[in-house]
């Protein structure tokens, strides 16, 4: 593990990689949307308002996307936070990933990141034997899921819903320029925050 020296009043004190970014308030999805991962989120951002709400908080994505309800819940805490949040992508964004990339109030791409939005699509299990009536609630919830998600990315982006049902209908890849003339990314993240930070941060 990476580990770092800092010179403070007390001494030295020692610390561990995630704890230098978590200092800087950087944090990180690089798995898969689930209710673990979310829940870790959600706790992280807690923590970071309860220390400031007035200090922007960067959550770095790199997410192939995930669970709804899951992905759902860490959306609707950054959008109730009083503290501001900046999403990055530094790889690929997809579907809840791109999601949760929204939640942002600046939404920044690294120059050779993506982007991937889409309709929800059917999550698995065992359709046989189903009746009409379980199959048509099925699709009633994808139906909902779909609103929801169209109904953000209009938000977000200023599209029409009927732009975005037409975008979203099959796997849409943007790249940086084209997630801004869209209006998912606002910018370009182009210059690495000095993550350390601190002059007295020596890597050891």
């Amino acid at each position: 593990m990476t580990r770092y020296a800092k010179e403070t009043a007390k001494g030295i004190e020692i610390l561990a990689l995630e704890e230098v970014l978590y200092s800087s308030r950087e944090i990180f999805l690089t798995e898969e949307v689930n209710t673990d991962t979310s829940v870790q989120l959600i706790k992280e951002l807690m923590v970071l308002e309860k220390l400031d709400p007035t200090k922007e908080v960067t959550l770095y994505i790199n997410s192939p996307g995930g669970e709804v309800i899951s992905g759902m819940a860490v959306y609707d805490y950054i959008q109730m936070m009083k503290a501001p949040v900046k999403t990055v992508c530094i790889g690929t964004a997809a579907s809840m990933g791109a999601m949760l990339f929204l939640a942002g109030d600046k939404r920044e791409m690294l120059p050779h990141t993506r982007l991937m939005i889409h309709d929800p699509a059917f999550g698995g299990g065992n359709m046989a034997g189903k009746k009409p009536h379980e199959l048509q609630q099925y699709v009633d919830k994808l139906k909902q899921t779909q609103d929801i998600i169209v109904d953000i990315i209009a938000q977000k982006t200023g599209k029409s819903k009927e732009e975005v049902r037409d975008t979203t209908k099959e796997d849409a890849y943007f790249n940086v320029a084209e997630a801004m003339e869209y209006g998912l990314a606002t910018g370009i993240y182009n210059k690495l925050n000095d993550t350390l930070g601190n002059e007295n941060l020596v890597l050891l």
